[in-house]
């Protein structure tokens, strides 16, 4: 495991690691079925932005990749169970974007892992 991902696993640690502050934004004017997903969010910018160690995404440089975690979502109404299933990476298409990208598929898998409520509060609606 590398250093950074003992140093993150809050959003409280990312915001340290930043020097920002861990109040969240005001989301009070924002529909109350969008507000969990929209703070898991914002969540998850700020400690994809400290597990990269603040090196953004450079989508105009293709000599590395991109890494993300995509995640299976159980279709059975007994289970509706959200997991996480793997790590993917792109070089130059669209099919992910870029602000929940990591530099290494080690940290797209720790992510995934360590934030999965986050990820779930994000992408399901519920």
């Amino acid at each position: 495991m590398s250093n950074i991902t003992k140093k993150i696993k809050t959003f409280e640690d990312a915001c340290k690691y930043l020097k920002r502050n861990a109040t969240l934004p005001d989301f009070s004017m924002i529909p109350e079925k969008d507000k969990n997903s929209l703070i898991a969010h914002y969540k998850l910018t700020i400690i994809c932005e400290a597990l990269n160690e603040g090196k953004l995404p450079n989508w105009s440089d293709g000599k590395w990749n991109k890494w993300y975690p995509y995640f299976y979502m159980d279709d059975s109404s007994a289970s509706g169970r959200f997991s996480f299933y793997g790590s993917d990476f792109r070089c130059s298409d669209s099919a992910v974007g870029s602000r929940l990208c990591y530099n290494s598929e080690e940290l797209s898998d720790y992510a995934a892992k360590q934030f999965e409520d986050l990820y779930r509060q994000y992408f399901v609606v519920e």
